[in-house]
């Protein structure tokens, strides 16, 4: 534009227009998810000289950068992890809560009713009435302690089914990171300008993938390299990593997340090495929750039975006769893994029902 002051009045009227644009951009982006607002960097033509010394030529847009701080961005993703985590783990156990404390519908009502029954019997253990009850409200006692279980069968179901899904949306995330960083990578070749929508899609990515599991970003040239839970890859690049749902080995109810490398390789990877976010409140849920819900309740189901039958079978019967078994009490299931070798297999009875903790038992050689 030379010494030209009609060139300094169109460079400087240029960055305005480029200015007054990425204002009105942002505007327009206000409400857009992940978006970022835009600056415009302005600095100094080279100068010209002249007899007189140098002279300014004008001003020109070096760059349009967004506003952003990595920091911020990570403390944000952080807290979606904690925050979905912590979400879902309620929203499970509000079920749990539901099912057991209900005065009307939970296990301490049908108690109660039985119990009733044994009293109103032992004051008079001639009258049919009586004994009627008594068998009512034990088959309605067997009845709520089996309608129960049949719920947290239900529930383990659709828990599994939630996981499945959580691992989707990981790999829907997971996919979209890696091409936009081949597209950022394109895009940013020589390094002189910034992608600015490009960066944004992808940090929008990494954090709506933080509210599935935790996240680690580790940057390496213009590429996010992704790590969830406990430093399992799942980007690297422009390449990602699938996670798959697998059957347990040791449980055909129980839903397992695997790594599968592109070589077809897969990894089993436990609970504990993805926490956070849905998938960690889910694991947790199931782990420290549910699994504990469903022991105990059969822990309590088969000390009550065993230890009423005990009593029952020192009675007698109208007719003299000793008594029986009151209750049919269920016996341990017993399962093995799928990557047993030989053909040794475990049985398993209940010798002191007293004696039974809230936990699968693992045998292990």
């Amino acid at each position: 534009m030379g010494l030209n002051i009609l060139g300094i009045g169109a460079s400087a009227l240029n960055a305005a227009q480029i200015g007054v644009a990425t204002t009105g951009n942002n505007i327009a982006n206000a409400a857009t998810p992940g978006y970022s607002r835009q600056v415009v960097v302005q600095g100094a033509v080279a100068p010209q000289g002249g007899s007189s010394g140098f002279v300014g030529s004008g001003t020109e847009v070096v760059a349009v950068n967004r506003v952003y701080s990595q920091f911020l961005t990570t403390q944000v993703q952080n807290a979606q992890t904690s925050n979905s985590q912590l979400s879902t783990y309620s929203t499970q156990i509000k079920q749990i809560d539901f099912l057991l404390a209900n005065s009307s519908a939970g296990v301490s009502p049908a108690l109660q009713d039985f119990f009733k029954g044994v009293q109103d019997l032992s004051a008079d253990p001639s009258s049919a009435a009586s004994r009627q009850a008594l068998l009512s409200s034990a088959q309605a006692l067997a009845a709520r302690f089996q309608g129960i279980g049949s719920q947290l069968i239900e529930i383990r179901a659709a828990t599994s089914g939630q996981i499945i899904s959580s691992v989707q949306n990981i790999n829907v995330y997971a996919t979209q990171i890696a091409g936009l960083n081949d597209a950022i990578g394109k895009a940013q070749g020589n390094g002189s300008k910034s992608a600015n929508d490009l960066l944004d899609q992808r940090d929008l990515a990494v954090t709506e993938l933080s509210k599935e599991v935790k996240v680690f970003v580790v940057q390496q040239g213009d590429s996010y390299n992704v790590f969830i839970g406990s430093g399992q890859p799942l980007v690297i690049g422009g390449k990602a990593t699938s996670l798959i749902t697998t059957t347990s080995l040791t449980d055909s109810n129980k839903i397992d997340v695997s790594s599968k490398a592109a070589n077809g390789v897969i990894s089993r990877l436990s609970e504990s090495s993805l926490p956070g976010g849905n998938l960690g409140g889910l694991f947790e849920f199931r782990s420290t929750t549910l699994d504990n819900t469903q022991n105990t309740l059969g822990r309590v189901a088969t000390n009550l039975a065993t230890t009423f039958n005990a009593q029952h079978e020192l009675g007698q019967t109208q007719t003299g006769t000793i008594g029986g078994a009151f209750f049919n009490v269920a016996v341990p299931v017993v399962t093995q893994s799928v990557s047993n070798v030989g053909t040794g297999a475990a049985t398993a009875t209940i010798g002191d029902a007293t004696a039974l903790a809230a936990s699968d038992y693992r045998l292990q050689y």
